[in-house]
C-alpha cells in the first residue's frame, strides 16, 4: 500500500522525468556535471519556470497562452527604452514593465473572458501582434549596454546563493499559496474541472479566467526584466519559442490541458526537465532545428502521457499489485 501510495504522488512523474532526462545527458557528455554547466543551468531555468507559472494558471483554469515569448520580446524592448533612451529609473521601469506585463495579459484575457474568443486565437493573435509592436520600436533593432546595475539583478548573489534561485524559490512559494489556500485559486480550479459547476456554485467565471491571464501576463514581465538583466539589452527577437518551453513544462509537469488539474510545483519540474534537455542538446553540437523537433516531440509525448494517464495508471496499479502478491 504504501509504494502505490508513493507511486500515485503527483510529484513522483514529473521528478521521474527529470532525473532519468539528467542522467541520459550525463551519460552523453562528460561537460553536463561541470560545475561551470550546471552554474548556467541554473541560471538559464529561472526564466523558464517563473514564466511557466503563468502558463500554468491559465492551463489549469482551462486555457491556453501562446503570447510569453513575443511579450517578453515586446517588453524587453519598452524597459530598455525606458532606461537607457527616455531617462526613466531603473526601479520606476521596473514597476511600468510589471504593469505592462499585467495590462498585455488582460487583453488576451479579456477577449477569452468576455468577448469569449477561444484563447488558443487571441493568444495566437498576440503572439504575432506583441512581437510585430516590438519591431516597431528603435526600428527593429536591439537595445545595448541599458544599464551597468540591471546586471546585478540577474547575476547577484544573496548569502552565495544566485538571485535567479531566490526569485524561483518566492514566486513558486507564492504561487502555491495562492492556489491552495486562497479562494481565487481554488476557483481557477474549479473553473478549469467544470465551467458549468463552477457557475452554479457562485464563482464569477469571467473574472477568474481573465485573473489567470492577469497573472500570466505579470509571470512574463518579470521574465522579461530578468532576461534584460541577463543580457543587459532589450531585442525583438527575444523570447523566441519561450511560449513553447512554458507550455511543456506546466504539461511535464503534469497539468491537464483539459483544465482542472496541475501541481505548481511540478511545473518546477517540468521547466528543469526542458532546460536540461536544451542544455545537453547544446553540449551535444545539435543544430537549432533539431532541437526544436525534439522539444515539439516531448510536448506530444507530455500530452499523451496525460490522455492517457489513467490507462497508464491503472497498469502500474496492477503491475504493482501484481508482485506484491
Amino acid at each position: 500500500m504504501k509504494t502505490k501510495s508513493r507511486l500515485s504522488s503527483p510529484l513522483v512523474g514529473p521528478l521521474v522525468a527529470l532525473l532519468l532526462v539528467s542522467l541520459l545527458v550525463a551519460l552523453t557528455t562528460p561537460r553536463f556535471l561541470d560545475l561551470g554547466n550546471l552554474s548556467n543551468l541554473a541560471l538559464q531555468v529561472s526564466i523558464v519556470a517563473i514564466v511557466a507559472i503563468g502558463s500554468t494558471i491559465v492551463i489549469v483554469s482551462g486555457g491556453i497562452d501562446l503570447s510569453p515569448g513575443s511579450a517578453i520580446a515586446l517588453m524587453t524592448m519598452v524597459f530598455a527604452l525606458m532606461v537607457r533612451n527616455w531617462g526613466v529609473p531603473l526601479g520606476v521601469a521596473i514597476v511600468l514593465v510589471l504593469v505592462l506585463g499585467i495590462v498585455l495579459g488582460g487583453v488576451c484575457g479579456f477577449l477569452s473572458a468576455y468577448l469569449r474568443i477561444p484563447p488558443f486565437i487571441t493568444t495566437l493573435a498576440a503572439l504575432s501582434a506583441y512581437r510585430g509592436i516590438a519591431f516597431a520600436f528603435n526600428n527593429g533593432s536591439p537595445v545595448f549596454s541599458v544599464s551597468s546595475d540591471l546586471e546585478r539583478l540577474f547575476y547577484g548573489t544573496l548569502f552565495g546563493i544566485p538571485l535567479p534561485l531566490i526569485y524561483v524559490v518566492v514566486l513558486y512559494g507564492i504561487a502555491y499559496a495562492f492556489l491552495t489556500y486562497t479562494a481565487p485559486g481554488r476557483s481557477i480550479y474549479a473553473v478549469g474541472g467544470n465551467v458549468n459547476a463552477a457557475r452554479l456554485s457562485g464563482i464569477h467565471v469571467r473574472r477568474t479566467q481573465l485573473l489567470a491571464f492577469l497573472i500570466a501576463g505579470l509571470a512574463a514581465a518579470i521574465g522579461a526584466v530578468l532576461m534584460s538583466a541577463r543580457l543587459n539589452s532589450g531585442s525583438p527577437n527575444y523570447g523566441v519559442g519561450m511560449e513553447l518551453s512554458a507550455i511543456a513544462a506546466a504539461v511535464i509537469g503534469g497539468a491537464s490541458l483539459n483544465g482542472g488539474r496541475g501541481h505548481i510545483v511540478n511545473t518546477a519540474f517540468g521547466a528543469m526537465t526542458i532546460v536540461v534537455v536544451q542544455n545537453g542538446l547544446n553540449l551535444n553540437a545539435v543544430p537549432p532545428s533539431v532541437q526544436n523537433v525534439v522539444i515539439g516531440v516531448i510536448i506530444v509525448a507530455a500530452v499523451g502521457v496525460d490522455m492517457w494517464r489513467g490507462e497508464l495508471g491503472h497498469g502500474v496499479s496492477r503491475l504493482v499489485g501484481g508482485k506484491s502478491a
